[in-house]
């Protein structure tokens, strides 16, 4: 369920004179709409730069995501928004990133961002995972998982993002050809299996228009998949078809009800294909 939103102007006076401690005095603010976890999201800027800046209560039950970000932050150059600086005081932790250029991933069919998304899936699956405090995949879907014994497909060694919802993606088609897109919002970093994020890049794919063999065939772009067992890629279908029917059962808006009916539909497949 999305977070209620509020306002930077509704911080403790204390808190924007932090913020304003590593940016300066602020000469506008632009309060974003994108993203469901934060309380606080809004884009700053002031005569040294400019910032997107995310936050949360200290006592909000999903305070350890802000945390998460940014134990993660260092380890993700070329692959995320840079963490510049960060602001705990008052009872508010927020977090100042720098504030990428281009676009939100379209993930339609024949879409020209497609082979940047892949290409930065690539890369990710290139890097180490870092030695810090993250949850585990097999953790994550085991209230999930249609037979205990699914568990030790989805456990493995690699950083994973795990939120391949097309807003997470930036494309800059600006930017040099080897990085043109970023991915934001790493609250639900996760080490696992490596090819997971390519199978949860393929439900956005079936919920933007995909069939599901063309959306395996665009996660076959990404090396680790190949490594994937076929039953251990049924089971993952399983599970996460498990846990958007939670999802939209519990919130049910437009866009979880498409990712329940994506993940539906790749299971189907999985299973009679």
């Amino acid at each position: 369920m999305a977070t209620i939103r509020i306002g930077l102007g509704q911080l403790p006076s204390a808190v924007r004179a932090a913020v304003e401690e590593h940016t300066g005095p602020l000469l506008t603010v632009e309060e974003t709409a994108e993203g469901f976890n934060s309380e606080i999201a809004a884009r700053v800027t002031s005569a040294t730069g400019t910032w997107h800046i995310k936050g949360l209560r200290t006592d909000h039950p999903r305070a350890w995501t802000q945390h998460r970000e940014a134990a993660v932050a260092p380890f993700l150059t070329g692959l995320a928004p840079a963490l510049r600086w960060r602001v705990e005081t008052a009872g508010w932790n927020l977090l100042g990133f720098e504030v990428l250029g281009g676009h939100h991933a379209d993930y339609a069919p024949g879409s020209p961002d497609l082979p940047e998304v892949a290409a930065l899936l690539r890369r990710l699956g290139e890097i180490s995972c870092p030695d810090i405090e993250l949850r585990h995949a097999e953790q994550r879907l085991e209230r999930y998982a249609a037979h205990p014994d699914d568990l030790r497909y989805f456990a493995g060694t690699h950083l994973l993002h795990t939120d391949l919802n097309n807003a997470n993606v930036l494309v800059d088609n600006h930017a040099s050809e080897s990085d043109r897109a970023r991915l934001v919002d790493w609250a639900w970093a996760t080490r696992g299996a490596a090819w997971l994020d390519a199978g949860y890049w393929i439900i956005w794919l079936i919920a933007a228009g995909h069939s599901p063999a063309w959306a395996e065939k665009w996660a076959a772009e990404i090396p680790a998949w190949h490594t994937a067992p076929a039953k251990g890629v049924t089971a993952f279908a399983a599970a996460n078809a498990n846990v958007w029917s939670e999802i939209s059962t519990a919130d049910p808006d437009p866009w979880t009800l498409r990712l329940a009916t994506a993940a539906t539909t790749w299971h189907t497949h999985r299973r009679t294909g």
